[in-house]
């Protein structure tokens, strides 16, 4: 299912744009460029998710925050909690 977004463009924006597609261009058209940048943007806001993600295990590894993994899902979970409500 695809839904349509319709946007106003100021001249220069628009300009850039044509000249983003077509047969001078990258793109074989507008909306293909659009879906492009989009899908870009999803990657980067993506991939900076799991590096805060890696630097939050950094920081925790830094700070002592560590436990040795019983290799036991539910119950490192339960260690997790634990460890949380008692503060470290």
């Amino acid at each position: 299912m695809s839904e349509r977004i319709n946007a106003r463009l100021s001249q220069p924006l628009a300009e850039f744009v044509n000249r983003m597609v077509g047969e001078t261009g990258l793109y074989e058209t507008p909306s293909e460029y659009v879906r492009d940048l989009i899908r870009r943007d999803m990657e980067r806001r993506e991939a900076g998710l799991v590096q805060e993600a890696i630097l939050a295990g950094y920081r925790d590894l830094a700070t002592g925050r560590v436990f040795e993994s019983e290799g036991n899902f539910k119950a490192d979970m339960a260690t997790l909690a634990r460890k949380e409500t008692n503060g470290w």
